[in-house]
């Protein structure tokens, strides 16, 4: 009887430690908040090389060519409808292109350019004018350049380039971009119309191992979740173009990459989230998917006008970044919209997934407050430029510096961690009967 029960009370013992360490499972991970997923909808599971993507088109060009009018369809799943490949040089002008046809290979669609209504690979250069490009399909990207390697710290690139102007590209569902680069590519745009409306359907897109990206003139617009005007995984430039989101994010880099604006409007109305705490324009982040290396971003907007309809202009998570702002109009019609915003959100470890930001004004009005939480950071430096707003960093780190030129106007209560100014006499510091506090001290003008 004495064995029986000992046998029972050894059994339940080993269930209950089972549940134990399960239960301890799902608090581990339940304090890692990253699930691997980012605003493209990859989930870092996809192959980390093409040799296994399969590829089919209804044009197939694999030697120098050029088309000068024509209209090409396709409505099988995974189809390309024009596939330039191989070092050749190929142009194509006055065409029309459809896709239909749902993909079902997944992040082929993104990585590799599977059911893309014209895609160039494997050292291939495009161009393309004059053409009306439609997909109606999901996974349909418009037009992708992949340069031959899709992984998170692309060092190679096959020199694939596509050149594409004053032409229309429309794409109507989920995951299909605009223009596409990935791998390595080289994409050359001007004076597009391109209109998305799917889900992780960015204009000016771009995904695993990224590219270069050149936009000159034209306008760019997206009206699904998770569709920002960019989305930058490359080295993304952008001048005088109109960039349009209705219901995203306006522009998001992720990890170590790169946007410049230059004399761009960009509008914003972000109403709809897919996984972040907050809404705003300008997002910078790390979703640890794999598809962008960690390190740090680049954001610069010069004699541009940057609007915010719905929540922060600026907003960094996860990441460590550089905004660098010269004369720029930056304008936020959301009275609880923030100027920027550095704070943990919904990707990487709890309690290191803060932002790390550099903030670099020149010849810079600023309107609006900034906050910074108890895991972040934010080093500040002005230079002939001006900032009117509340520093919300009690618990967090700011560092601040103001040349001469440079003014201050605090409307509220605020909080750095270090001041140096230019002016020792520090007459361009105007507290509008508030308290500034340096280093948990108040600061005596």
């Amino acid at each position: 009887m004495k064995a029986k029960k000992s046998l029972w009370y050894i059994i339940i013992i080993i269930v209950l430690v089972a549940i134990l360490g399960i239960f301890w499972i799902l608090m581990i991970s339940g304090n890692n908040i990253s699930n691997n997923n980012d605003y493209q909808g990859n989930t870092g599971t996809g192959m980390n090389n093409s040799s296994k993507t399969t590829y089919s088109a209804v044009k197939e060009i694999t030697k120098n060519e050029t088309i000068t009018s024509g209209e090409y369809k396709s409505s099988d799943a995974d189809e390309n409808t024009i596939l330039v490949s191989g070092n050749v040089s190929a142009s194509i002008s006055n065409i029309t292109v459809n896709k239909t046809g749902d993909s079902d290979g997944g992040d082929s669609t993104s990585f590799y350019g599977t059911n893309s209504a014209i895609i160039a690979k494997d050292g291939a250069t495009l161009t393309i004018k004059n053409a009306t490009i439609t997909t109606d399909a999901t996974g349909a990207n418009g037009v992708f350049s992949y340069g031959g390697s899709a992984t998170t710290n692309n060092s190679s690139s096959d020199g694939t380039t596509v050149n594409i102007s004053d032409s229309t590209i429309t794409t109507t569902k989920g995951n299909s971009g605009g223009i596409m680069t990935t791998g390595g590519g080289t994409t050359n745009a001007k004076n597009l119309t391109i209109t998305t409306s799917g889900q992780s359907s960015a204009a000016i897109r771009s995904d695993r191992g990224g590219g270069i990206v050149f936009v000159d003139g034209g306008t760019y617009t997206t009206n699904g979740v998770g569709s920002p005007a960019i989305y930058s995984t490359a080295e993304i430039t952008v001048k005088n173009a109109k960039l349009i989101s209705t219901t995203s994010e306006g522009a998001i880099i992720e990890g170590k990459n790169s946007i410049t604006l230059e004399n761009v409007e960009l509008t914003d109305t972000h109403t709809k989230n897919v996984k972040s705490k907050t809404y705003k324009n300008i997002f910078i982040y790390q979703s640890m998917s794999g598809d962008a290396s960690v390190g740090e971003a680049t954001f610069t907007a010069k004699n541009s006008t940057i609007t915010s309809n719905k929540g922060d202009s600026f907003y960094v998570s996860n990441t460590s970044a550089v905004i660098n702002l010269t004369n720029n109009k930056i304008i936020n019609n959301d009275s609880t919209g923030y100027f920027l915003r550095a704070q943990a959100d919904a990707w990487g470890n709890e309690g290191s997934n803060g932002g790390k930001v550099t903030l670099n004004l020149t010849n810079q009005e600023v309107d609006g407050n900034i906050g910074v939480d108890e895991i972040s950071s934010l080093t500040m430096n002005m230079a002939s430029s001006s900032f009117k707003g509340i520093i919300d960093a009690k618990d967090g780190e700011v560092n601040l510096t103001l040349d001469k030129s440079s003014t201050i106007t605090l409307t509220g209560d605020s909080y750095v961690t270090s001041l140096t100014n230019a002016d020792s006499s520090n007459s361009n510091i105007n507290l509008n009967g508030y308290k500034l506090y340096v280093g948990g001290k108040e600061y005596k003008i």
